[in-house]
């Protein structure tokens, strides 16, 4: 009988570990650097077992802070294969910020977030992969309500010019009151409009990829909205789907 595989190994002593309550409710897991370094295994190895993990719920990952144990009521609803675990784990993409966080007036962004008035806050950014100078890939625009806003107005991270790895997720999620529980996501194809494909270097009318998300806290809170539109010749977005039971 072959041995189970090292991915799955670790995957099963992390997962028994949190059981039994050596990390509990939203304790902070090892990095992937210490445990390459505590079982001699490459990262590629740990990141699979990860991967794993929050698949099942198991844990949860804080862009830029690091994976946690999940709880009741903590548990953050994202597969691997979303975009920001996608970004989160990734070795070689750029932030460049092309529209810091502004107030302004947006209608249907005020209505999605269930706000009473037509005020949100607005971040406008684009993200590169691969070496200097990169390849641009996407344009994403972030809004939020003004109270969320709030924590990371004066945020370096979100000005004009600004260039990182950060998430916007990430930066709000130390500064919120609930955790974030859900992503409502949706994927249609949509032409590049002169915005869009200035970012992305592509002609006006190029067919995107559209992903719209909308995140909500513990409490039914809409936190932020992001519409990214994607260049398909640059990026290929893949999911895994289980059985369930």
């Amino acid at each position: 009988m072959r041995p189970a595989p090292a991915y799955q190994t670790l995957r099963d002593q992390l997962r028994e570990q949190i059981a039994a309550g050596r990390y509990r409710d939203g304790a902070r897991l090892p990095t992937e650097s210490e445990l390459v370094a505590a079982h001699g295994l490459s990262r590629q190895t740990v990141r699979r077992a990860f991967q794993d993990l929050v698949a099942d719920g198991v844990v949860y990952r804080v862009p830029g802070r690091g994976t946690y144990a999940s709880g009741s009521g903590r548990r953050y609803l994202r597969q691997f294969g979303s975009i920001e675990d996608l970004m989160s784990l990734s070795d070689d993409t750029t932030m460049e910020v092309l529209g810091g966080l502004r107030r302004r007036v947006d209608v249907e962004a005020a209505s999605r977030l269930r706000l009473d008035d037509d005020i949100v806050y607005t971040v406008v950014f684009r993200r590169l992969h691969g070496t200097d100078p990169g390849v641009p890939f996407v344009l994403t625009t972030v809004h939020l309500a003004p109270t969320v806003a709030a924590a990371v107005a004066n945020s370096a991270d979100l000005a004009d010019g600004a260039v990182g790895t950060q998430t916007v997720i990430g930066l709000l999620e130390p500064h919120l009151s609930a955790p974030i529980i859900e992503a409502a996501q949706s994927i249609t194809v949509a032409p590049a409009d002169a915005e869009v494909a200035d970012a992305v270097l592509c002609e006006p009318g190029h067919p995107m990829l559209r992903v719209d998300r909308l995140y909500s806290d513990a409490e039914s809170r809409p936190v932020e909205l992001s519409v990214s539109h994607f260049l398909p010749e640059q990026y290929t977005y893949r999911v895994t789907l289980r059985r369930s039971g």
